[in-house]
């Protein structure tokens, strides 16, 4: 069982940066990759952003790339998504995902809003 705890959400103007982070209960070596998704209202959930935890592989939405950055620190096992230029479209929910073997965990989300 993995547990994932996220903060940093928060409101933002436009324009704006935010760091969420999420730590999980375990070493992160022992997860495959951690994942950020975001939720807006009445919309599905959409990755965000995934790295993978060895090897530090990343991967980014086309709607985030140049503005958003995953990165981890395995001392505390935690991931960042640092987010700049924030838009109001990014407004939502944002959640991260531990994939570890063939079971995903999910931690409780964190919002962020941003104003126009």
């Amino acid at each position: 069982q993995v547990q994932l705890v996220e903060s940093g959400g928060g409101l933002v103007q436009a324009g704006g940066s935010l760091r969420l982070s999420c730590a999980a209960s375990t070493s992160i070596f022992s997860i495959n990759a951690m994942s950020w998704y975001h939720q807006a209202p009445g919309k599905q959930r959409e990755l965000v952003a995934r790295i993978t935890t060895t090897g530090g592989s990343t991967y980014y939405a086309d709607s985030v790339k140049g503005r958003f950055t995953i990165s981890r620190d395995n001392a505390k096992n935690t991931v960042y998504l640092q987010m700049n230029s924030l838009k109001p479209e990014d407004t939502g929910v944002y959640l991260c995902n531990a994939v570890r073997e063939i079971y995903y965990y999910w931690g409780q989300g964190t919002q962020v809003t941003v104003s126009s």
